[in-house]
């Protein structure tokens, strides 16, 4: 790049800069002009994608309620204080959760919070020590749906909690959130030590269980499951399924397609991340094994 080409373009950064100084200075009239600025800004290399998305994911966070992101009510994978845990334990295996809602009677009576960790001193104990699993319990927060999620991320760095139990406006349970729930609105999807490897768009858990990245294209899908879709329109599952909805949808949504079902694992108000999904029949042997894509 000539001299004369990197003067013009710090003179563009000075440029944009002064005139982002002088808009903040008279106070911009809403979000949207900040926005604007924002995405200019990223279209002239002044500002990268990652950190436009972050910017816009803060300001979206402060507009958006608990109800927006929570894991609905039927979705939420709970403990029954009077069980068991050898019994609860495949349940825990299984859902690869941490934390783990304590009930009672029903799901409208949380007792408490279990963390999966208080139960490695039980389950190593060879002589099996009588367990009460209120002896491990940690007290369960109680947030209501319209909480905005900005506040509710300053209650949970300032508690140190990572689980908040949400309620309806008759005091029944709705649902439950995450502090990574309110995180990923910000910073995209966090992947953790569950989550599908970079590089592998289909995970095996069992004979008609799998893990399968929204972006795993339809072609590549077809030829794994011996499935027909076509990809005319749309070249990715993710597309597909927002197709088959008519709209983005949220987390735990379940949608059932030919001969297969597909629960929503991650997704945030800008796109899908992963999904679950179900074979409604046998899977046909036709089904190519990849020891790469086993768990």
């Amino acid at each position: 790049m000539s001299e004369t080409q990197n003067n013009d373009s710090d003179s563009d950064k000075k440029s944009w800069f002064s005139r982002l100084t002088d808009a903040l200075a008279r106070e911009p009239r809403d979000k949207e002009q900040v926005l604007e600025m924002l995405q200019e800004a990223e279209a002239r290399n002044v500002l990268d994608h990652d950190a436009l998305t972050m910017i816009e994911g803060v300001l979206q966070v402060s507009d958006m309620q608990v109800r927006d992101i929570m894991i609905p009510r039927p979705q939420m994978v709970v403990v029954e204080q009077n069980v068991a845990p050898e019994e609860f334990l495949p349940t825990l295996l299984e859902s690869a959760h941490s934390r783990f809602p304590v009930i009672g009677e029903n799901r409208d009576e949380v007792v408490g919070i279990l963390l999966a960790k208080d139960l490695l001193h039980y389950f190593a104990n060879k002589d099996k020590v009588t367990f009460n699993i209120r002896d491990v319990l940690r007290p369960a927060v109680f947030v209501p749906e319209s909480k905005r999620l900005n506040v509710l991320l300053k209650e949970f760095r300032a508690s140190r909690n990572h689980m908040a139990i949400v309620v309806d406006e008759y005091g029944g349970v709705a649902g439950l959130v995450t502090i990574e729930d309110v995180l990923e609105q910000i910073v995209g999807e966090i992947e953790d030590e569950h989550d599908v490897d970079e590089d592998i768009f289909i995970v095996r858990h069992g004979e008609n269980k799998f893990t399968v990245k929204a972006l795993t294209l339809i072609e590549d899908f077809n030829e794994y499951f011996g499935s027909e879709f076509s990809d005319e329109e749309f070249d990715t599952i993710g597309g597909l399924i927002m197709n088959q909805l008519g709209r983005l949808p949220k987390r735990s949504e379940t949608v059932v397609i030919d001969r297969f079902e597909f629960r929503v694992l991650k997704a945030d108000n800008r796109r899908i991340y992963s999904l679950q999904l179900t074979v409604l029949e046998r899977v046909e042997s036709s089904l190519k094994e990849n020891s790469d894509s086993e768990s």
